[in-house]
């Protein structure tokens, strides 16, 4: 059987007032079979609202903590094992912290049903920005290269953006994609770089989708929401 989509609904806003808003509104949205809607939790939200407002969210949602964890091994070690005791499914660590640090993360999450994905290359950064960083060779060979790492430490995914996703789901078919930047055409991108449409990702096997402002910034949710899944609906048909 197919395995279901999940949106990550991004909940990118250090206001938990207005965060609980978009909460209770996403509650309220349609799910068609086959299709789940979780919530991310990022630093602004969580620097605001704290680990007792991720764990009572986790009590009644499927929540992704992304916390994008990047220190010596130890430290991540420990922080990854605080944070596996909260009932969050998906945890962010940077793959560039190295093996031996995606290692020691991957070893505390085991046994605690929560997935560490590691994060290879920012969706706002493009070939330029790599290159200054001393990546010769743009986006799509650093994200292969780092992919490549962090199934060798034992990670259980990578967040990757739309570009690179395909490429990295037949030469990596073992790790789970975890794919933002997700647009529709007429979306604006935003200070996201590399972007494009769930429709196509889920037709590459991604069922990860982080969900943000083609939902959050639109003027009526019902209306985007639909929108979305008709882009991919379709695929999870034709998949049976």
């Amino acid at each position: 059987m197919t395995a279901p989509v999940t949106f990550w609904l991004a909940l990118d806003d250090p206001d938990p007032g207005r965060v609980g808003d978009w909460i209770r509104r996403a509650r309220a949205l349609p799910r068609p079979p086959g299709v789940r809607l979780g919530f991310k939790v990022g630093l602004a939200l969580y620097a605001a609202a704290g680990p007792a407002w991720v764990r009572a969210l986790a009590e009644q949602d499927a929540v992704f903590l992304d916390l994008k964890f990047h220190d010596i091994p130890r430290t991540v070690e420990r922080a990854t094992a605080v944070a596996a005791g909260w009932g969050v499914e998906l945890l962010t660590v940077h793959v560039s912290g190295g093996e031996a640090m995606c290692r020691a993360a991957a070893g505390a999450a085991a046994g605690h049903g929560l997935s560490v994905v590691g994060v290879t290359v920012l969706t706002s950064l493009g070939a330029e920005d790599l290159a200054a960083l001393g990546w010769a060779g743009g986006p799509g060979a650093a994200v292969l290269h780092l992919a490549g790492l962090a199934a060798r430490a034992g990670l259980d995914g990578v967040v990757l953006s739309p570009a690179e996703a395909p490429v990295v789901g037949t030469r990596l078919p073992q790790l789970r994609r975890v794919v933002p930047g997700i647009r529709l055409p007429g979306d604006a991108p935003g200070d996201q770089r590399r972007v494009g449409r769930p429709g196509p990702l889920v037709a590459a096997g991604v069922r990860d989708l982080v969900l943000g402002r083609a939902l959050t910034a639109a003027p009526d949710w019902a209306a985007a929401w639909a929108a979305i899944l008709e882009d991919v609906t379709a695929e999870i048909g034709e998949e049976g």
